[in-house]
C-alpha cells in the first residue's frame, strides 16, 4: 500500500451516513498472490448494519428533492475523480483481487463509464401523458425513486459491479448500501473515499462489510429497503431472493453462466480465436461471461484447436502486477479445488489434457491455463460453471444440434457465435436462449449496453437507459378537471 500516491484511498473503516465507522470485530484482507495481510475491515454488528439503513434512509429524503441536474454535477465529480486515480485504484484492486494491473485500470476505466452514463440518463426519465376514457379526466404517469436500495457485490469485479448497481440507484435519486465481499472491500472503500469527496451527501452512497449472512439478511429483509441488487452465483441468489419476498422488495440479480461459444465452418477462424482467447482467459476466466464451453464445426475443429492452442500456450501465469503477466492468482484455494475436481471428472469420462508450453508450478493461488478436448455432455465441466481458465472443447455437426446442446443448461447469461451468413446470424441468435450474444466478437460489456441473462442467470438489466428503471416506480395520477 506503500506505492499508492494518495494514501488516503486506503480505508480499513466502513463508509457510513459521511462518517468512517469502525466495530469491535474485524475481518482480515490478504493478497491471493501470497496471503500476506494487506489490512483488516470492520465486522459490522447487527445494530450498527440497522443504524445505517435508517440514515440512508435519511439522506434519501433530501437526496430525492435535488434536481436531476443538480443530482447529475455530483455524479460528474465524481466520474472525474475515480479517473484522476485511476492508477492507484487499479493498484488497490490487484493487491486484494490478484488481476493483472493493466487489466484492473481498465476496470476502474469501465466502472467510471457507468457513473459517467447514468449522471445524463438521470436527466431522461420522463413520465407520460395518457389518452383518457373520460372526457372530464387526464391521466399521467410520473417516476419517482424506488427508496432506499441495498447491493452485495462480488470479487471478481470489485469497482465496475459497485457502480453498475450504484450510479442508477443515486441518479434516480435513491440512497445505497453497499455490501463488498470480504475478500475484496478496500477498492469499494476508495470508491467511497471519492464519493465523499466528490459531494455526494451523508447517507447517499454506504459502503457496509462484515459476516455476509448477517448482512444478508439485514440488507434482504429490513423493512426501509425497497430495493436489493445482487451480483454472485445462482446458488447463493436463489437464497437471496426468497429472503427479499419477506418484504416484497423489488428485487434485480446477475447469477451465474454457462456461455457457449460456437464456431460454424464458415467463421472467420483468426478472428474467432483471438475472441476467444478474451472471452475465456480475461480475469483468468473468473467472470460470469466467461466462455464455459467450445463449440467448434467438425470441418473447422483441428486448425481451430491448432491456433487456439497456440494462443494459451503464450499466456503467462504470475503476479498481477509484474509487467507481461496474463493471469493472476484465483482468489481463494477453494476454487482452484472445484476446477481440478471439473477437470479430474472429465478424464475420467474420456476427456484429454492438452500438454501447453507455458505451465509454471501450481503453487498457492494459481493455476495454469488448461485445455481440455473430447469432451462430452455426460462431464460435469459441460453443466456447472467453470470460473477460471479452463477450456472444454466440444465438436458438434449442424446448426440444430449445436443450439439443442447449447440451450441444455439452467443458465442463460451471454452465448457467443461466429458465422459469415447473415441468415444463420438471425436464426441462430433468436434462438439461443441467452440475455446477451456476442456475433463475431467475445467483448459484449458496456455501459451502454443492457447487462442480464434469462433462465437461472438472473432478473433484470444493469446498464444502458433500462439500467435505471429498476431504482425508479411508475405512479399514476388520475385527475378530474371538471
Amino acid at each position: 500500500m506503500n506505492r499508492l500516491s494518495n494514501p488516503a484511498l486506503f480505508r480499513q473503516s466502513c463508509y457510513i451516513n459521511g462518517q468512517w465507522v469502525d466495530s469491535a470485530k474485524t475481518l482480515t484482507v490478504t493478497n491471493p498472490v501470497d496471503q500476506s495481510v494487506l489490512g483488516t475491515i470492520p465486522s459490522l454488528s447487527v445494530e450498527q448494519v440497522n443504524d445505517a439503513i435508517v440514515q440512508a434512509h435519511e439522506g434519501m429524503l433530501s437526496w430525492s428533492k435535488l434536481t436531476a441536474k443538480q443530482r447529475s454535477i455530483i455524479l460528474h465529480r465524481w466520474f472525474t475523480l475515480i479517473e484522476a486515480n485511476v492508477d492507484d485504484l487499479g493498484l488497490l484492486m490487484t493487491l486484494e483481487q490478484g488481476k493483472p494491473f493493466n487489466e484492473a485500470k481498465g476496470e476502474i476505466r469501465y466502472a467510471a463509464s457507468f457513473i459517467e452514463w447514468f449522471a445524463e440518463e438521470g436527466k431522461r426519465v420522463y413520465g407520460e401523458t395518457i389518452p383518457q376514457t373520460v372526457t372530464s379526466n387526464r391521466i399521467l404517469t410520473i417516476k419517482q425513486p424506488i427508496g432506499v436500495c441495498s447491493a452485495i457485490t462480488p470479487w471478481n469485479f470489485p469497482a465496475a459491479m459497485i457502480t453498475r448497481k450504484a450510479a442508477p440507484a443515486l441518479a434516480a435519486g435513491c440512497s445505497m448500501l453497499i455490501k463488498p465481499a470480504s475478500e475484496t472491500p478496500f477498492t469499494a472503500l476508495a470508491l467511497a473515499e471519492l464519493a465523499a469527496q466528490a459531494g455526494i451527501p451523508a447517507g447517499v452512497f454506504n459502503v457496509v462489510t462484515g459476516e455476509s449472512r448477517v448482512l444478508g439478511e439485514l440488507l434482504t429483509r429490513h423493512p426501509l429497503i425497497s430495493k436489493f441488487s445482487f451480483t454472485g452465483s445462482t446458488q447463493v441468489g436463489r437464497q437471496l431472493y426468497e429472503q427479499c419476498a419477506s418484504t416484497i422488495k423489488k428485487t434485480s440479480l446477475e447469477l451465474g453462466g454457462n456461455a457457449p461459444f460456437i464456431v460454424f465452418d464458415d467463421a472467420d477462424i483468426d478472428k474467432a480465436v483471438s475472441s476467444a482467447i478474451q472471452a475465456k482467459f480475461r480475469n483468468g476466466g473468473q467472470t460470469c461471461v466467461c466462455v464455459n464451453r467450445f463449440y467448434i464445426h467438425d470441418a473447422i475443429y483441428e486448425q481451430f484447436l491448432t491456433k487456439f492452442v497456440a494462443k494459451v500456450s503464450q499466456l503467462r501465469v504470475g503476479n498481477g502486477l509484474d509487467e507481461g503477466t496474463d493471469i493472476g492468482p484465483m482468489i481463494t484455494s477453494r476454487a482452484i479445488e472445484g476446477m481440478h475436481a471439473l477437470v479430474d471428472d472429465a478424464i475420467a469420462k474420456g476427456a484429454r489434457k492438452l500438454t501447453l508450453g507455458n505451465e509454471i508450478a501450481e503453487q498457492g493461488h494459481f493455476i495454469n491455463p488448461k485445455v481440455l478436448v473430447d469432451v462430452d455432455d455426460s462431464m460435469d465441466i459441460v453443466h456447472e460453471e467453470i470460473f477460471g481458465p479452463i477450456a472444454a472443447m466440444i465438436r458438434f455437426h449442424d446448426e440444430d444440434e449445436v443450439i439443442r446442446r447449447a440451450n441444455a443448461t439452467i443458465y442463460g447469461l451471454a452465448a457467443y457465435f461466429f458465422s459469415k451468413d447473415i441468415g444463420r446470424v438471425y436464426r441462430v441468435a433468436e434462438k439461443l436462449q441467452s440475455g446477451m450474444v456476442g456475433i463475431n466478437t467475445g467483448m459484449i460489456s458496456n455501459e451502454v449496453a443492457p447487462f442480464g441473462g434469462v433462465k437461472q442467470s438472473g432478473l433484470g438489466k444493469e446498464g444502458s437507459r433500462y439500467g435505471i428503471e429498476d431504482y425508479l416506480t411508475v405512479k399514476y395520477l388520475c385527475i378530474d378537471i371538471a
